[in-house]
């Protein structure tokens, strides 16, 4: 190529580097452009918001949450199941797109993620055996208390006996919480009140009783995003304002508490 060819080729490169410039997309625009499908992280543990069936299909109020939201949103989805210690790093990462699991809106999340408008209202409950003398969550100082790792009721037994402390035993699921608390393992478990309301519910036979203290205060779960992708979340939040209004959040609620008062 002869030297005289090279301005006008300098030129056509500055220009062609200039339109791209111009179409340029930020990160979050970008992975979802030409989506056909979400991938959805729920952890299949927290029964009854998830759990799985004899076909190993999640089911739950989550579960039928997130598929009235992508239904009214005109989105496909694909519903995985995700230990709830590994989802935020999956949405991190990206393999995951979307996490609806019992997650508690908070400030320290909202600084790696971003969170729809709420969709439920929960709180944090004391599972304990029928003869513990514990009558609120301060008795519960320095004897040990399950929770599963990562959730608000880690964050509550934290700032009771200490962020390092021997005496929270952490697990990877609340049903290994409840086992261990059958055996003697732990004084008592804490966790959110539908999934700890549900397992004694379903359980009589374990002889556990169930303390509300009042100083936990109220919580609200959100649906996630990967931080900054503001046109999903945008799906998402008006899809929950439809399903709000038409009645199917109504439905859905009492289809799995029926005998409880959000």
């Amino acid at each position: 190529m002869t030297s005289r060819y090279l301005p006008a080729l300098m030129l056509a490169c500055s220009l062609l580097a200039l339109t791209a410039c111009g179409k340029k997309e930020d990160g979050a625009t970008a992975a979802n452009a030409g989506r056909t499908e979400y991938v959805v992280g729920a952890d299949g543990a927290y029964a009854p918001f998830a759990s799985e069936n004899e076909q190993k299909e999640l089911v739950g109020f989550d579960i039928d949450t997130m598929k009235a939201v992508a239904d009214k949103a005109g989105i496909k989805i694909k519903i995985v199941n995700t230990p709830f210690d590994g989802l935020f790093n999956a949405l991190a990462q990206g393999d995951r797109d979307i996490l609806i699991s019992t997650i508690t809106i908070n400030d320290q999340r909202k600084q790696s993620m971003d969170f729809s408008e709420p969709y439920f209202v929960a709180k944090q409950l004391i599972v304990l055996p029928a003869n513990s003398k514990v009558t609120k969550f301060e008795d519960l100082k320095s004897q040990k208390i399950g929770v599963q790792s990562g959730t608000t009721g880690d964050d509550a037994a934290q700032v009771l006996n200490g962020k390092n402390s021997a005496s929270v035993k952490r697990f990877e699921s609340m049903p290994l919480a409840f086992q261990e608390l059958e055996g003697g393992g732990v004084d008592a478990v804490v966790g959110d009140n539908g999934v700890v309301t549900n397992f004694v519910k379903n359980n009589p036979g374990k002889n556990f009783r169930i303390v509300d203290d009042p100083s936990f205060p109220k919580e609200y779960y959100g649906i996630a995003v990967k931080k900054g992708n503001t046109e999903l979340l945008a799906k998402l939040n008006h899809a929950l304002e439809q399903i709000k209004a038409d009645g199917t959040q109504d439905r859905i609620y009492k289809k799995y508490f029926a005998d409880s008062q959000q």
